[in-house]
């Protein structure tokens, strides 16, 4: 049976880099190649060229393609508890995450692109700590639901994913948002302008009611 390849250190003027820094520029570098190509389109080398790095550091600080998406993962989640806190309406949060269109596109596009590509879970470096962290919104979701700030019909887990849907459109419908709104789906101006009607929606709708 064959053994993996260990590790290859450093070589002495590698390790008197940053180390975080040079971990910065790969994870930048991987979220650019794999926004533009998708996981499976990603290639290690073009995002060490990227980087401007040695391809095997890339292996040294993140052990390869997977665990360098993970890690990109573990950016969102960080990048997740940024964008909202505990109690914020439910209209604050959708206008926040559509507005990531224009602070975070390689983020929106990289999970889009995950979408395209799924076949199942094993295709997925990302499936289960997605479903962890979006499993802690719907408790949210479900929580304002039993505080009687949501209509009791509404079922938390569906309502994450349209408002999720809703919040990427600029991203994953330019098409249809150019030939219906008549407008650049990717202008900051049309961004922030549906952010807002996102907002709106969703206030009217009653999702921001206090019981």
């Amino acid at each position: 049976m064959p053994t993996s390849k260990p590790r290859r250190s450093p070589q002495p003027q590698e390790r008197q880099r940053d180390p975080d820094r040079t971990r910065k520029l790969i994870l930048d570098a991987a979220a650019a190649e794999f926004a533009a190509h998708g996981y499976a389109g990603g290639r290690i080398a073009a995002i060490a060229t990227r980087a401007g790095v040695n391809q095997q550091l890339i292996s040294y600080y993140f052990g390869g393609k997977e665990g360098l998406y993970q890690a990109l993962s573990e950016s969102w989640r960080q990048r997740e508890s940024e964008l909202v806190s505990q109690g914020m309406p439910l209209s604050e949060q959708i206008r926040r995450y559509a507005l990531e269109a224009l602070n975070n596109p390689d983020g929106v596009r990289l999970l889009a692109w995950g979408g395209l590509e799924y076949t199942g879970p094993e295709s997925d470096p990302d499936h289960a700590p997605r479903a962890e962290r979006l499993q802690d919104s719907i408790d949210e979701i479900r929580a304002l639901q039993t505080a009687g700030r949501l209509p009791a019909e509404v079922d938390p887990a569906c309502l994450m994913v349209m408002l999720m849907a809703a919040a990427m459109a600029t991203t994953t419908l330019p098409h249809v948002i150019e030939g219906v709104c008549q407008a650049d789906p990717r202008s900051p101006d049309f961004v922030r302008h549906y952010a807002e009607q996102l907002a709106v929606l969703t206030g009217l709708l009653g999702f921001d009611r206090h019981s």
